[in-house]
């Protein structure tokens, strides 16, 4: 592991550490909760996921859960988000697959955003997270591109796991513009983020 990688990580957990220590004292603000808005049109990708997987997509609605963000939870949620990020190596869906966009698990080794997000998303399932608290997002990026995060909701606020950032941050650090995400009480139900006017992004880093 590069040093240049070792600070970010440093970084990354000390910042998370210090905005959790804040919370515990002050109590979450507003900022730390993203505003959600109407229901909106879920991704292609995601479509097509759930008929290649129905058995993972076809889920009872259930309540909404935020992850009670411990010391324990903020180590494992770090550890399984470097895992993958050291462990998968970038490719696009048209060099992997053949086609502009396919989501599904990198389990040869490559992927692009989605795929990364989709692991992510089944290891800490696999952990004990709960589903609700692990919502596929899609952003748009600083050049207008679209791409994939996985958002984790807590009550300590709602941090990103992200391929293309070694560190998990808050949401209003990513410098993302985010466009939509699954609902907590249905991974089938998406959820519009903010503006919708230049209408929905396609996840493809």
């Amino acid at each position: 592991m590069k040093s240049g990688y070792r600070r970010m990580l440093r970084h990354g957990w000390l910042a998370a550490a210090l905005a959790i220590g804040v919370s515990h004292a002050q109590g979450a603000s507003e900022q730390a909760y993203m505003m959600t808005g109407e229901q909106a049109r879920p991704p292609i990708g995601w479509v097509q996921f759930c008929a290649d997987r129905p058995h993972e997509c076809e889920v009872a609605p259930t309540m909404p859960r935020d992850v009670v963000l411990s010391t324990k939870a903020w180590k494992d949620l770090v550890r399984i988000n470097n895992r993958v990020n050291e462990t998968i190596k970038p490719m696009t869906d048209l060099d992997h697959y053949g086609v502009v966009e396919k989501w599904t698990y990198p389990d040869d080794g490559y992927g692009d955003c989605e795929d990364y997000v989709l692991l992510k998303r089944r290891m800490l399932i696999d952990a004990g997270w709960p589903r609700e608290a692990l919502l596929i997002t899609v952003v748009r990026d600083g050049k207008g591109d679209g791409h994939a995060v996985l958002t984790v909701k807590t009550d300590r606020g709602e941090f990103i796991l992200d391929n293309q950032n070694a560190a998990v941050v808050p949401w209003y650090e990513s410098g993302y513009r985010f466009v939509k995400r699954q609902s907590q009480s249905d991974p089938n139900v998406w959820i519009s983020l903010g503006d919708q006017s230049r209408a929905s992004a396609t996840a493809s880093h």
